[in-house]
Parts: structure tokens; sequence; C-alpha cells
């Protein structure tokens, strides 16, 4: 700890009149959940530590490689060669920040079964994702438990932002009814992704959540917030005349928590910018890494480390790399098929 006075760092920011003393007073006793640590994630988390919100949970499902360093700010060389999870190098980054506040990392795959649990207690959720699955979770869960959250997206040049504040504002499903199909949306591996546009979206995300955790609601931009960095595009739709659809949103006029409830959603996910799938043990559980690593390591290359195990192997010709987690879970890279992907996850870790 380096500051006599605690609210010293802070004095630039409370300078300024929409936030001051008890403002920033709000900030410190505030809590956040970010659901995502990638390029969204670790921006949002990096103004959040520096602004004083006194409690931030991290969750994340990956780990750190070479392609990430181009535009996700928390991490550095060192994270990739100890193999280490988003979330935790993250946490170790945002403590060297500002040991004042709390910072929580929690590597874990955010799905329906766990969400609640993540998100209680918070006073505000931040999307940091990269997949409208988990953003019709929390959209779900902001919804049944009246919680503002700050969703955002950027791919290629382009970005998008919104907030969602229950019963006051359109929720994500009145503006979005359904996630886009296969094939319907650029994604990072096709469409590529600049930084200055995730640091845009992110910078836009951060400042909402500084108005609501602050008690500047009324300074909330209720409007859906479009960019384009390439283009030197940047619109605001307006989309109050939208909220409930008329009565008509199945998730903030007819409370029906589809995706949470698990009418959508699957145990597959392909991850963005990679050629690879997730897949998610459906019984909960705690892998012995020694033990998998013994049976292994008679079938290709093994390391592992306190956090997450790797496995590399050659079959049929082709590359594959496993990336296990204690709970279970596998990021299987060297396919974006799910069912190959499955197969392989049931082949060589179990069932």
């Amino acid at each position: 700890m380096i500051d006599t006075n605690p609210l010293e760092r802070y004095s630039r920011q409370m300078r300024f009149p929409g936030l001051g003393k008890v403002g920033q007073e709000k900030l410190l006793a505030s809590r956040v959940t970010l659901c995502g640590c990638g390029a969204l994630g670790t921006v949002l988390a990096n103004v959040l530590v520096r602004a004083g919100v006194g409690f931030v949970r991290v969750i994340d499902r990956d780990f750190v490689e070479p392609s990430n360093l181009q535009r996700q700010v928390l991490f550095d060389e060192s994270d990739v060669t100890n193999n280490l999870p988003k979330a935790e190098a993250a946490a170790t980054k945002l403590r060297q920040i500002n040991s004042s506040v709390t910072v929580e990392p929690i590597v874990a795959d955010i799905n329906r079964t766990n969400i609640e649990e993540f998100c209680e207690g918070a006073d505000l959720i931040l999307d940091g994702s990269d997949n409208f699955e988990i953003r019709y979770l929390i959209n779900d869960v902001a919804i049944k438990h009246n919680k503002p959250w700050v969703y955002g997206g950027a791919v290629g040049s382009q970005g998008m932002s919104m907030t969602i504040i229950p019963g006051e504002t359109p929720c994500l499903r009145c503006v979005f009814e359904a996630a886009p199909a296969p094939g319907e949306t650029g994604t990072c591996e096709t469409a590529g992704v600049l930084a200055p546009a995730v640091n845009i979206v992110a910078s836009y995300q951060s400042t909402e959540a500084i108005k609501l955790l602050s008690g500047n609601k009324a300074a909330v931009n209720r409007e859906l917030l479009i960019l384009d960095v390439w283009e030197n595009t940047n619109k605001r739709v307006k989309v109050a005349p939208l909220a409930g659809r008329k009565g008509q949103c199945p998730c903030c006029a007819k409370r029906n928590f589809e995706w949470l409830d698990g009418a959508h959603g699957t145990q597959t996910t392909s991850l963005c910018g990679r050629n690879a799938v997730q897949v998610s043990h459906r019984v909960k559980g705690k892998l012995d890494f020694a033990y998998l690593a013994s049976v292994l390591k008679q079938s290709g290359e093994v390391s592992y480390n306190k956090f997450l195990l790797k496995f590399q192997l050659t079959e049929n010709g082709d590359p594959y790399e496993f990336t296990v987690f204690e709970d279970g879970r596998a990021i299987i890279k060297g396919t974006s098929e799910t069912d190959k992907a499955r197969t392989l996850y049931a082949k060589y870790v179990g069932h």
C-alpha cells in the first residue's frame, strides 16, 4: 500500500464535477462481476481497478496465448511462457496497479449452472466476453435479479455497446431477439480485430459503469452505440421505443429466462479468433493432473501446472493441442468442428 491518504490516488478523478468525493466513495464501496477477461475484459478491469472500484470479480475460462498480446492489455510474454489462465494473470497485474481494492480471479467457464452464483452480490455486471451465449445468460440474470449490466462487442474495426437497466431500458433480447446463426456475423478469426476498436468500446463500457456505480444514473447513455474506427463512423440508435417490444420480449416483458433455464445454449463453444473448440464436462469434478498426465504421455507430449494441463498429439496426420482445466473443461485446438472436438475429448480425457 503506497497511499497515506487513501483518496489521494483518485484526486484527479474526484476533481471532475460529475464524480467528486461522494461519487468516489461510492465507487470504493461497489462490487462488479466482469464476465470475460480477454480484449474487452482486460481494458475494463484495468480502468475500473485504477478508478477505485472496491471489488472486481474477474471470470474467464481461457489461458494466455501469443495472439492475445496484440490487444489484451493486462498480459505479457511471461504469462504466455508460464501457461497462465487469463483470470489469474490479470489479477496479478491488477493487484500491482491498486493493492487497496479486492480482485477475485475465477478460472471457470460461465454457464447457466454457475452464472447466478458469480453475479451474486454484484452491483453491476460487465460484458467482457466474445460470444452471444454468455451475453444472453448475463441478460437473463440481470433481468431476473434486477441488476444493471453493460453490453459490449468488437470485431474487425467495428464495435457496439449498450447499457441495460432492468425496468428502465430495453434488454438485450428487446434489440437482438435471437443469437446470430453460425456464419451470420464475423469473428476475430474471419474478420480480425483492431485493438483501437476494442479500447474505444471498453472505454464506453467502463464510463457507463462509473456513472452507475457512482450514483449518476441520469448521465447513463440509453441508446445503442455503433462505431467503426476504420470507416470513421459513430452513431447512436434510439432503442427506448423498443422497450419490451410492446410487452412481447420473452425476457424482460414475459420473464421467461430461456438461456438460464437451458432452453438455449450448448456444451461446446467455438472460440473466437482460433481454430479451437471448448468442451465442457457435464459432471462436476476435479481432475488429478498427475494421474491424467501419466495416462496421456503414452499418446503425446504432456505438461501441467496447478492451473491446467497441456497435451499435444498428432492423429491421422493432424496436430491437436488440448488445454485441460481442473473442472474437466478442455479447449481443443486444431479443429473448429464441435463433433470432432467431442470425439477427441471422449477419447483422451473421458466422457
